[in-house]
């Protein structure tokens, strides 16, 4: 990375709070913290890698989450040229910057979330 970060422009930016709403937009849906997590995790991954580390997410919502990351700077998509074609997704400078936050999201739900029960899994 480099040594000055890239900075986001943002609508609330003169405000206190707006620090926290920013990085909420940016990884705030349901799968996008999972795939940067995978990612940070794994390095570089093709599109069946992630869907098979990302265990149950369909492949339209993978699609389209890897969209929204890749228009929000957050991931590099690279079509490789080789038979049978590939496609490989990598995080940017920006979406890399995101570890500390994944990571203490990982380690505040280790602390506070109960680990479920067999009668859990058998609801499900």
């Amino acid at each position: 990375m480099s040594d000055s970060p890239e900075k986001l422009s943002v609508w609330c930016a003169g405000e206190e709070w707006c620090p926290i709403t920013t990085t909420a937009s940016l990884i705030g849906k349901k799968w996008h913290p999972v795939i940067i997590h995978r990612l940070l995790e794994n390095g570089p991954s093709g599109f069946n890698e992630l869907k098979e580390d990302v265990d149950g997410i369909s492949s339209k919502v993978l699609s389209d989450s890897l969209e929204d990351l890749q228009e929000k700077g957050l991931v590099d998509r690279e079509v490789i040229n080789e038979q049978p074609f590939r496609v490989n997704y990598s995080l940017t400078d920006l979406g890399a910057s995101l570890e500390p936050v994944i990571s203490e999201m990982a380690a505040w739900g280790q602390r506070y979330l109960e680990e479920p029960t067999e009668s859990d899994e058998a609801t499900q």
